[in-house]
């Protein structure tokens, strides 16, 4: 399908107010979409079901489904180049955040500091202004800005549309296989990959990984867990380790992994449960879907063994495998009512300063302004 006929049939989605996920995986060139044949809202029940979940950072609501078996899948190859279309005017709301987004780290770090957890992840919410709501010309701009990262255009008219270009993975399953990271620690990118790290973001970041080794030992086997690597995200650099084992379904299933793992210290803090519970009552806000989880749940994947086509036998090569692809929701935002809506936060421990806490925010929310243009 042509680029121009598929994001045509995306724009009727939207028009018929009918429910739709747009997306590219990271470093492919195919972008995908799952068009919705009603406006019914499909609610996961165990993580049994295929399709593409929507999850909230707060685990004990419920995760939005569009299924496969209520769905037309599309997709096309998307070639990056210079838009020729119409930049649209942008005016930034006057944002009276500063002051309380330190006052909130402020009250972080005091709790940290009092022994109620050793960390916690804090965000606030941004308001800009746009002239006209136009997500898939934003959706385009993000293709082309974060080549590197998960991007997607969600709606469902029961719930909203969001869009984003996150960098983390929530997890990967391959059969029995998974692979996750611990993504945390941030500083500007300025060109280079070999900086320095302070110990703040080399701590926030072995927290991540701890509670990810430690929550996965009782059901997965073969766990590896490689050294720390400096990767890119857009305009910022980030800590992370990669992880990978095999599922033991015996004393585990996917329900339980995810239960397990969302939300992480990355999105949220440590102990878990404890800084969730801070967040929920000391944010001045509502994060919905924003540091939830996303992606392609137990969709099937054919893969060869043998890349010669001309070869008969090559079907005896080839496999099918439940595949899962889910990522966190970072870097994202909410179109409602002319005005984005970007999500932005950083993670609190007792090292923490409150003012570079809010510089780092505002940092990140540079990673989505720049793509409302």
């Amino acid at each position: 399908m042509t680029s121009e006929t598929f994001f045509e049939q995306i724009a009727q989605q939207l028009n018929k107010k009918l429910p739709f996920v747009v997306y590219r995986k990271p470093d492919k060139n195919g972008v995908k979409a799952l068009l919705q044949n009603s406006n019914d809202l499909h609610i996961v029940d165990d993580y049994s079901e295929k399709g593409f979940v929507f999850a909230p950072f707060d685990d004990s609501k419920d995760a939005i489904l569009i299924p496969i078996k209520d769905s037309e899948p599309i997709e096309s190859d998307f070639v990056i180049s210079n838009t020729s279309e119409k930049h649209k005017t942008i005016f930034q709301d006057i944002d009276p955040s500063k002051q309380q987004h330190i006052s909130l780290v402020k009250k972080g770090i005091e709790a940290i500091n009092n022994g109620k957890f050793q960390k916690v992840v804090l965000s606030r919410c941004e308001h800009v202004e746009i002239s006209e709501e136009n997500p898939i010309h934003f959706f385009k701009h993000l293709l082309q800005n974060y080549p590197t990262a998960f991007v997607y255009c969600w709606y469902h008219p029961k719930i909203g549309l969001w869009l984003g270009a996150t960098p983390e993975t929530l997890i990967k399953m391959e059969g029995f296989r998974f692979k996750t990271m611990a993504l945390a620690g941030t500083q500007k990118f300025d060109g280079k990959l070999n900086v320095t790290w302070q110990e703040k973001e080399k701590d926030e970041q072995q927290f991540v990984t701890d509670f990810i080794v430690n929550n996965l030992q009782n059901s997965v086997t073969n766990l590896n867990v490689s050294d720390v690597e400096t990767v890119r995200a857009g305009n910022l650099l980030h800590l992370k380790t990669n992880i990978t084992g095999i599922l033991n379904f015996e004393s585990s299933n996917f329900q339980q992994l995810l239960n397990s793992l969302h939300p992480t210290p990355a999105v949220c803090g440590l102990p878990k449960e404890k800084a969730k519970s801070f967040i929920l009552k000391n944010e001045t806000y509502n994060r919905e879907f924003y540091t939830g989880f996303l992606g392609e749940l137990n969709l099937q994947e054919t893969t060869t063994r043998n890349s010669n086509k001309r070869n008969v036998e090559n079907n005896a090569y080839t496999t099918i495998k439940k595949v899962s692809n889910l990522y966190v929701n970072l870097r994202c935002m909410q179109i409602h009512n002319q005005k984005a809506l970007i999500y932005i936060g950083g993670g609190i421990t007792i090292d923490s300063n409150p003012q570079a806490e809010w510089e780092e925010t505002v940092s990140k929310s540079e990673v989505m302004k720049k793509v409302l243009h």
